[in-house]
């Protein structure tokens, strides 16, 4: 299912996610890769940037673009630690990122199976996807965050 690229890929967007958080931020990395190099990474940004787009997805979209000098990340595959929400989602379809791998579901706000099944809309572009790869430790990192926030 997973290969070994996946699961390298998908720690350094869990160790992007370490870094969100030592910002204060909720603890979400994603990065992209094209041809498995990485192009492109980042992480939740919206407190520190005052910014309510600045979501991992975003800035990872943003950094591959540049990276790779093109808005269209054709051929793209994205690794997120969080399922994405409706606005990360599109994001992905307008990019033409090919695939998606996230961690852990979003049950309140995640639009890929959560909440809300996006991806069979029908847009002009499909994505390919899966989840689950490291879901315990994306998972953990985040109930870590939200419990140290609420004492």
């Amino acid at each position: 299912m997973f290969s070994n690229f996946d699961r390298a890929f998908m720690q350094e967007a869990i160790k992007l996610a370490k870094e969100a958080e030592l910002n204060g931020e909720v603890p979400v990395g994603a990065l992209i890769t094209l041809d498995n190099k990485i192009i492109g990474r980042g992480f939740n940004q919206v407190i520190s940037l005052n910014d309510v787009t600045a979501h991992a997805e975003i800035i990872a979209i943003r950094d591959a673009s540049k990276t790779i000098n093109n808005y269209r990340l054709k051929d793209a595959c994205m690794y997120v630690t969080l399922e994405p929400c409706h606005m990360c989602a599109k994001a992905l379809v307008d990019a033409r990122v090919s695939k998606l791998i996230f961690s852990a579901l979003e049950p309140k706000t995640g639009a890929i199976l959560s909440i809300d099944k996006i991806f069979e809309k029908p847009f002009n572009h499909s994505i390919e996807y899966e989840h689950g790869l490291l879901q315990a430790e994306s998972s953990k990192i985040l109930q870590d965050f939200f419990k140290a926030k609420r004492n």
